[in-house]
Parts: C-alpha cells; structure tokens; sequence
C-alpha cells in the first residue's frame, strides 16, 4: 500500500466566531457587577475610550472650583493648628508651675517603676495595650439581645419564666411563631399574664419584635414611633395587599382621601422595617442592583431598563484627530486604529445588550402578566423557547440574558429566569407553573399543626384535592429547593 503525502488544495466553509463577536457574546452573559468592571478595565487599556461625564464644567470653572478647594483644605488646616494651641495652652494652665526633672529622673522609685514596666513587656513580649488582633467577636442573637432587656425589668421568677418562653418562641426575623393561647395551655400559664409580657416584649427594641404576623410587626413599629395618624393605621389593617402593588387609588377610594395623602402615608410605611431580627447574628446582606424595572402605569405593565451606574461611554476627541492628520503615521497609526476599532464595537455591543434585555424582558411582562397582576400563583409555565420566538433569536442567546439579570417589580426582585418554569399537567387537562406548585406547598407547610407535620404524602394529597398529580419523590425535591425540612424535624415539642 503506498502513501500519497503530495499537498492538495481544495474548499471548505467553517463557521469562526470573531474576536469582536466572542466580545458580544461575553458581554451579553455578564452580570451588571462584572460589566463595570469590564468596562472600567477597557477604560485603562484604551486610550480612545473615555466616560462621559454628562454636563462638563468649562477650563475657568475648573480653575476655579480648584481655587475653592484649597482655600477650604487651608483654613481646615489653621482651624486644627489653633485648637491644638488651645489644648496646649489648658495643658500649661493647669501643670505645676515648675517640675524638678532632674530629681524625678534620679528617682529610685520612678527608675524601679520603669524597670519593672521594662521587664513585665520584655516577658510578655507584648504593650500593656491590649492585642485587638487576639480579639474574637461575634454578633448578638435576637434571643440574647432581648433577654438582656428582660434582665433589666423588675421580674419575677413567674415572670422571667413566661417572658423566656415567649422570646424561645420568637424566630431569627422577629416574629412570634405561636399564639399566647398555646403558651397557656401547654405551660400552665394564665391567659392575661401571658398577653401583659407578651405587650412588654413588644415595647423592647427592636420596634416591631413579637409581632405575629407582617400587621402586627408594623403596628408595633407605629406605636413605638408615635407615627399613627389614623389613617397609616387603617392602611396597614385593611390594605396591605393593595400596598404591595401600589394600587393607592383603591386605598384613596376606600378610605375617602385624596390620592396623595395615600401616598404620603405609604412613604411612612415604606420606611418601617418587614423584619426587625434582620440586624441580630446575621450576616451581611448581599444587595442586588436590578437591571429591569417593571411598574404600572393605569392598566398596563411597563418595563424600563436600569442605567444608573452604567459608565457612560464615548470617542477621545485628540485621539480621533491624530488618525486624521500626518503625525499618526506607520505603527502608531494602526495602533489607533486597532483601538478605534475596539472602542466602536465595545460601545455598539453595550448598546445591543441593554437592547435585547429590554426585549427579552419585555416579553416575559408580556406573557406573564397575570403573574404581575395576581402573584405568584398565577406564574404561567415558560420555556427559553417561547421567548427566543418571539424576539426571532435562538434559545442560547435568551440563556445568556437570563443569567444573572434581575428585574424589580412591585412583587419584589426576581432574577429573570425565574419566570421561566415547568409545567406540571392538572386533572382538568390544564397545567401550572412549578414554582406556584412550589408556593402552595409553602403555604401547606405554613399553616400546619407543627405538633403533627405534614409529611410529603400527605402533601401529595392534599395537591391532588386541588387537581394537581405529583409524585412523593417529586413533593420532597420541591421542598428541599424551598429549604424546608422534613417532617420529622419539623415537628416541636412544647
């Protein structure tokens, strides 16, 4: 058998991804974090590329503005030069008229002290100021922060007793999990001693702790603020519900006022905190910067995308007329243009970004509008495929927007692939969102005997009740990915 190793021509068509193209690709599946610091690091490698800085002051104002600066960092410096003559003068006034240096230098007892002070460092091997370094703190839990008010009231031992059971009974968000009426009944307790320390424990700080439910917690966060005016009070009684949407023309109606004293009363209850244990022995909270809004405006859902803290980007004019004159010549000439080039196309595929978040997120408003108007039970099932279709582009590029994007909305920030769910078949023949199949056994597992948990086959029976056929294994999957524990250590003992 002979080899033929002479070298051939012929054609083939391959599909290459460009560098530039790979750019828009990486660009579209950063999260709004990563993007800045993306774009702050092509800032310093491009010299074409500069950030808009909106409305620029002129040479003179600069000049002037820097003029101001150091007339201001000058008297802050003589007005620290003549409070420390101060403190030196009271420190002269009130110190011995004279002091005998040398006879204190000679002191048997001072040299002694200072020896023994030499000596108690040089074995120690450390200052006689403490080593913060060594020191370990840790966060004060809810329990012990309120306890320590308990031990600051004239209690007791009946007292202590009910008032530790009651705060045992209050969960890592403040909230008291169980009624006064199982308090008394399980402990031996009477009704009206339980409710009086119940009122004082609601009066401890943090404002709001105690409360039974998100009502209550507000309420206590009233009163303790002396903000009731008797209308934020019927606001959050009778229309919280209508708060979480905004729908403050339904509150007005109701209560016979005018649209804007709503509003006014729902700023006050905007700055009451939902969770008062959110300060105690938690760790730091992780905030998210959306990158989508959703509001209502009279019937329809409207979608605005988030530029605030986006680097606003544009072309260096002296660089853009060294690559139109003779001095930009060999090398340095296609340099800028190599750069030109760069900062063109990192600014379009930005631009083409935010587009087509806006349009991906536009159409998921779109077909989970009844989401929006009614919540979560309401989701509809969604693939990346329905989406890709109706902005005629294919389901990896929907992927990629999807990642790590979030959209703020009246019902709270939702990462955008969250409305995009399983379907989960009905006896009627209809089909539901996994995640509102996932809320409803939530919502089971909320209102259940926490003396006699409901197990996953019982919370099998009682979806089938509502039309909705699931396996065992499948109700304990969705509840592991609620992080709700299983039955067995659900259960408390009182």
């Amino acid at each position: 058998m002979a080899f033929d190793l002479r070298p051939k021509l012929g054609f083939r068509q391959d599909v290459l991804m460009t560098p530039q193209l790979q750019q828009a690709i990486k660009l579209l599946q950063l999260s709004r974090l990563e993007l800045e610091q993306y774009v702050e690091t092509q800032l310093a490698e491009n010299p074409i590329l500069e950030e808009s800085a909106g409305d620029a002051e002129s040479p003179e104002e600069a000049v002037h503005a820097e003029r101001e600066r150091e007339q201001t960092e000058q008297q802050a410096v003589e007005h620290r030069m003549e409070e420390a003559q101060n403190i030196v003068d009271r420190v002269g006034k009130d110190a011995p008229e004279t002091v005998d240096w040398e006879s204190l230098g000679n002191s048997d007892e001072y040299q002694s002290s200072a020896s023994a002070s030499s000596i108690r460092r040089t074995n120690s091997g450390e200052d006689d100021q403490p080593n913060y370094e060594n020191v370990v703190s840790r966060a004060t839990s809810l329990n012990e922060h309120l306890m320590g008010q308990v031990g600051e009231l004239d209690f007791d031992e009946s007292e202590k007793k009910i008032a530790t059971v009651i705060i045992g009974n209050i969960d890592d968000k403040g909230y008291l999990t169980v009624s006064v009426e199982e308090i008394s009944a399980q402990e031996g307790f009477a009704l009206d001693e339980v409710e009086g320390i119940l009122d004082t424990i609601q009066r401890f700080d943090p404002p709001g702790v105690a409360g039974r439910d998100l009502r209550e917690c507000l309420l206590l966060q009233l009163r303790a603020g002396k903000l009731k005016n008797g209308i934020v009070e019927k606001m959050v009684e009778s229309h919280l519900h209508h708060l979480e949407t905004r729908n403050y023309a339904v509150i007005a109606k109701a209560l016979k006022i005018p649209v804007e004293k709503v509003v006014e009363n729902a700023a006050i209850i905007g700055d009451l905190e939902p969770i008062p244990g959110r300060p105690f022995g938690a760790e730091s909270a992780q905030y998210i910067v959306p990158d989508v809004y959703v509001f209502k405006l009279g019937e329809d859902w409207v979608v605005s995308l988030n530029e605030e803290g986006l680097p606003r980007l544009k072309l260096n004019n002296y660089y853009k007329g060294l690559l139109s004159k003779k001095e930009a010549q060999g090398s340095d000439k296609t340099y800028l243009q190599d750069k030109y080039k760069a900062a063109i196309w990192l600014i379009k595929s930005i631009q083409q970004r935010q587009k087509t978040i806006f349009r991906v997120a536009e159409k998921i408003v779109v077909r989970q509008k009844d989401f929006f108007d009614h919540g979560v039970e309401r989701l509809k099932p969604m693939v990346l495929r329905d989406i890709a279709e109706d902005i005629s582009m294919h389901e990896s590029t929907v992927s990629r927007v999807t990642t790590n994007k979030y959209i703020h909305t009246p019902r709270g920030i939702f990462e955008l692939k969250y409305f995009f769910n399983s379907s989960v078949s009905k006896s009627d023949g209809d089909s539901v969102a996994s995640e509102s199949v996932k809320r409803m056994i939530a919502d089971l597992v909320k209102v259940e005997d926490v003396k006699h948990p409901l197990s996953d086959q019982k919370i099998v029976e009682l979806l089938e009740q509502k039309g909705i056929q699931l396996a065992r294994r499948t109700v304990a999957k969705y509840r592991e990915q609620l992080n709700i524990l299983p039955s067995s250590r659900r259960r408390k003992h009182y």
